[in-house]
């Protein structure tokens, strides 16, 4: 039996506020709140979680903050062949890691958005925008089932590991479609089961905030984003996280 999405919500929105809380504790090091932030996950593996694949020059250029609080699976600004003057949204943007760093990469004549519901994680992204100095960003409270952004405003839609986690992407698959203007794409970074293994399968392979009992599966994913309208959809794995269970890149454009 399913949990009841305003559970799923809170459970996920409880999980996120504890990684922004220990992100923004007073560490004498960087990496001692990285524990803190792994067991956030509930997986065989929590190394397959974080800021891993960035490259250290990325990371350099942001606060550290914004990297600690990083629950992501993979690094969607490394495929998502951001141009400069493009706008920018990422969905679920946390400390806001991906949108600074997107921001960079658009420079001043782009821009880049960050969509969150919690309000932990949206202090933290602002004021790691305003330390690091980066002026073309906006962080907004919100769902990604019902996103604050006009009709055909945005360019690229990035996520780290985050639409796993709703319990309605028809609905965000429809939400992304409706902000994107017609031939803008999608670089996703989530978690995405085998076909072979059915909801209750994937049940016991980990909880639904561990990343792991709400992924879609290669074909569901596939199936969403073309219902919803996309097209030229690839959903390819990069790395196991656990029993038939994988981080994978996800493209697709809006017809």
């Amino acid at each position: 039996m399913s949990e009841p999405t305003s559970d799923i919500q809170e459970q996920v929105r409880e999980r996120y506020a504890d990684a922004a809380r220990s992100a923004s504790s007073d560490c004498c090091e960087p990496t001692c709140c990285g524990p803190d932030v792994a067991e956030a996950f509930e997986t065989a593996d929590s190394g397959d979680f974080g800021t891993w694949l960035y490259e250290a020059d990325q990371l350099g250029t942001v606060p550290d903050s914004a990297a600690l609080a990083s629950l992501g699976c993979g690094n969607p600004t490394a495929v998502a062949d951001l141009r400069a003057g493009e706008t920018v949204l990422d969905l679920g943007s946390g400390a806001g890691l991906d949108v600074l760093l997107s921001a960079k990469r658009v420079g001043p004549d782009g821009f880049a958005y960050g969509i969150d519901m919690t309000n932990e994680m949206l202090e933290l992204a602002r004021k790691n925008q305003t330390e690091s100095g980066i002026n073309n960003v906006e962080f907004r409270k919100g769902m990604i089932e019902d996103i604050p952004v006009a009709d055909g405003e945005i360019d690229v839609v990035i996520s780290n590991c985050v639409i796993n986690l709703s319990a309605d992407k028809d609905a965000v698959f429809s939400e992304i479609a409706r902000v994107l203007r017609p031939g803008g794409r999608i670089g996703i970074a989530d978690i995405v089961a085998e076909d072979s293994l059915d909801s209750a399968a994937r049940r016991e392979r980990g909880s639904w905030v561990g990343c792991i009992a709400g992924a879609l599966s290669f074909s569901e994913y596939e199936q969403g984003l073309r219902a919803a309208g996309f097209a030229d959809v690839t959903v390819q794995a990069t790395h196991q996280v656990a029993d038939q269970m994988h981080s994978a890149i996800v493209r697709a454009v809006r017809q």
